[in-house]
């Protein structure tokens, strides 16, 4: 994919994300604090590769004070490896991790008044059901259980984005800011700090998303919070999109009021932010 500067073109609304809440008893991962008033949506790690009650519950009000929508971050029951290591696991199993971490956050969103927006895989799990029709059906499935309101964060053209559409469930494509792009794929894993760049980088390569027609489906731009530099990444893939005439707002969760309503008085739609 080319990192060309495309000219300004018509508003396309986009959701900007980031996976954050991955701190757990001492340990200290990324840089939530000076990323979530940088994004319109941010999700949650649950408890299982990483998160714990306390940090689900500050991330969550943390995120209600910046009106940014919130989502689970699902992940494989992995501490040791972060969720990021490849572990053979059944559709069943994948099933219940989603129902159980999508239920776990929902009872911080629920106390802090504000609704439960999207689901979005982790790691390993998330390329597992992006390539692997069974357990992305099993991702279905636990949503439709839950709330078939809630949004499923996929990439485009995967078997996740696929089954959520067979399934009725809206579907939110995804473009990663923050990872390397070869041939028109993610590089999930393997890349090195040389392989991302400067801050710059990272609004070149979503200024070239824009501009590529294999991507006019992504509806939402990844940082991770525990990437190297993520507030001056952040920054920079904000302002890019910003210049090129984008609205960066999350999308609105199911039952929740109109683009530009407050909820609790956050402001969930994002519109606060876009300009």
């Amino acid at each position: 994919m080319s990192i060309a500067n495309p000219l300004p073109t018509a508003t396309r609304t986009l959701d900007l994300n980031c996976d954050l809440g991955e701190s757990f008893g001492v340990y200290r991962y990324g840089a939530d604090e000076a990323v979530m008033p940088l994004v319109t949506s941010a999700n949650v790690a649950c408890g299982a590769h990483a998160g714990d009650p306390r940090t689900m519950r500050t991330s969550v009000e943390l995120a209600a004070r910046h009106g940014v929508a919130v989502g689970a971050h699902v992940g494989l029951p992995d501490r040791e490896g972060f969720g990021r290591r490849m572990i053979a696991v059944t559709a069943q199993e994948v099933h219940d991790l989603c129902l159980a971490q999508t239920g776990a956050l929902s009872a911080f969103t629920r106390a802090a008044g504000i609704p439960l927006s999207h689901l979005k895989l982790h790691g390993a799990l998330y390329m597992m059901a992006m390539g692997d029709a069974e357990l992305a059906e099993a991702v279905c499935r636990a949503v439709l259980a839950f709330d078939d309101g809630l949004r499923v964060v996929a990439l485009p053209a995967s078997a996740l984005a696929a089954a959520a559409r067979a399934n009725g469930l809206t579907v939110v494509e995804e473009f990663f800011a923050d990872r390397p792009y070869r041939n028109g794929a993610v590089t999930m894993f393997g890349w090195t700090p040389e392989d991302l760049g400067p801050p710059e980088a990272a609004g070149d390569r979503a200024g070239a998303m824009l501009a590529d027609p294999s991507f006019a489906s992504v509806g939402t731009v990844c940082v991770h919070s525990d990437t190297p530099g993520a507030p001056a990444l952040l920054r920079a893939v904000r302002e890019r999109l910003l210049h090129l005439g984008c609205d960066l707002r999350a999308p609105v969760p199911s039952g929740a009021a109109p683009s530009g309503a407050c909820l609790s008085g956050a402001c969930l739609s994002g519109a606060c932010l876009s300009g």
